[in-house]
């Protein structure tokens, strides 16, 4: 049996922020149904180590989140969410009780694109007293903060204010710009990673081609579920262009055997690059020289 390291479910396509390195998707604006997620749990519970609630949206608008974690808790799945953040206040005591939940990931790099909305401040402060108060209760939660937003030099000087207010909340004795090189990551307490990396480009039909042969993870390290049902190969597929069949109408198992996704797998297998969307996306560069 095929075993992904991730599961990406789209629980909603909604987003409460509009955000530059993140398109607002075309697809139509929707929550996953408590019925959908849980025949989507029950059939990959055996083909992935860690569900992610995310492709495009914001998870925590979902007003059942505290639901489906319970729903991933009884299937035994364990799960990680990424986030702007700007409603932890608001979910962070239900997120807290949920053993389900591995990891949250924090995307500070929202901020930069909403700044005249927000308090930079407020929304720090926010994030940081949920970070404490799941060390005061001792869960375990993993918290990634994310600077996702490095410009090709490796630097980004709009981040300069999260990372002081970084330094000051975690008491860091060193500057992190002088301890941490571009887009690798660092410990700043227990269980509390600070992350960067480039700005990527969501791929799209409409780019031109990137030439060459290629290596990619989709449908080997995981796969994707959009909001509707539709699984996809990755989770760049934000649009569902590579649609390989809908989970409402198909098992899972036979969707992932399927001709299409066998030949996407196989493909990548030889190095080559069958699908139009995969070849228009610049992510999969980063795998080339590692395969």
């Amino acid at each position: 049996m095929r075993k992904f390291k991730k599961t990406y479910i789209e629980i909603t396509n909604i987003c409460n922020l509009s955000c530059e390195f993140c398109p607002k998707t075309e697809r139509k604006a929707e929550f996953m149904s408590r019925e959908l997620f849980e025949r989507i749990v029950s059939q990959i519970k055996d083909y992935t180590k860690y569900i992610y609630f995310h492709v495009k949206g914001e998870p925590f608008l979902h007003p059942d989140i505290g639901a489906f974690l319970d729903l991933c808790k009884r299937y035994g799945c364990r799960v990680n969410i990424t986030t702007n953040g700007i409603l932890i206040d608001k979910v962070g005591d239900t997120l807290l009780t949920k053993p389900a939940l591995r990891q949250v990931n924090f995307s500070l790099h929202s901020f930069e694109s909403n700044a005249s909305k927000h308090s930079i401040d407020d929304y720090l402060d926010k994030i940081f007293r949920f970070i404490a108060q799941s060390k005061t209760l001792k869960t375990g939660l993993q918290i990634s903060l994310r600077l996702w937003n490095l410009s090709e030099t490796g630097s980004n000087e709009s981040n300069r204010y999260i990372l002081e207010r970084i330094e000051k909340e975690f008491a860091l004795p060193y500057k992190i710009r002088e301890e941490l090189t571009p887009c690798n990551g660092m410990k700043v307490a227990e269980n509390v990673f600070l992350n960067q990396a480039s700005t990527f480009k969501w791929p799209d039909t409409a780019d031109s081609g990137i030439e060459g042969r290629g290596f990619c993870y989709g449908l080997r390290d995981q796969v994707a579920i959009l909001v509707d049902g539709t699984v996809v190969p990755c989770c760049l597929d934000g649009e569902g262009v590579i649609g390989l069949g809908n989970i409402k109408e198909q098992d899972f198992a036979e969707i992932i055997e399927s001709s299409r996704a066998k030949n996407i797998y196989e493909g990548f297998s030889r190095r080559e690059v069958v699908e139009d969307l995969c070849r228009k996306c610049s992510y999969r560069i980063r795998f080339n020289q590692k395969n």
